[in-house]
């Protein structure tokens, strides 16, 4: 299996230098496996890029709503929120869409359900893949951020 791009060798590089730990063991979505993180760059190619972008930036303008109501896809690098959400609600969010409790009742979203099209697994190592993409600053910060929540 090749090793995914090297744009995430320096982040995973500062994960162990900072002390930053990933949300795993009982998440299982580990950004520092370079396998979950090769595949999970693959499945996100496949499934992901044509909403959330190649490079993770979201569709443009992405917190403005649409004539529609829903909002456009967001980034997935750190400059939007996913990094504000624990593992549980992104693996939520990707497996079942945005329903409530993890949106507000009568929340619209083009978010689809993945469950049924994606594995649990593939699931995790897209996840996974996100997550190694973001620098150590976002790692730390995540990590206190969802300590304070108690999560």
């Amino acid at each position: 299996m090749p090793l995914p791009p090297l744009c995430i060798l320096p982040g995973l590089l500062l994960l162990a230098v900072t002390g930053c730990s990933p949300q795993t063991p009982q998440s299982g979505i580990d950004p520092t496996d370079l396998r979950q993180v090769a595949r999970g760059e693959v499945v996100y190619r496949e499934h992901c890029a044509a909403c959330h972008g190649a490079d993770r930036e979201g569709q443009p303008d992405w917190r403005r709503r649409l004539p529609n109501g829903r909002l456009p896809a967001p980034p997935h690098d750190e400059s939007g929120h996913t990094w504000h959400h624990p593992d549980a609600d992104l693996f939520a969010m990707t497996k079942h869409g945005m329903v409530p409790p993890l949106a507000p009742e009568g929340y619209e979203s083009d978010m689809p359900a993945y469950a049924g099209v994606l594995s649990d697994d593939e699931i995790r190592a897209v996840l996974a893949w996100i997550q190694s993409t973001w620098p150590a600053e976002i790692h730390t910060m995540r990590r206190r951020m969802l300590e304070q929540a108690g999560r």
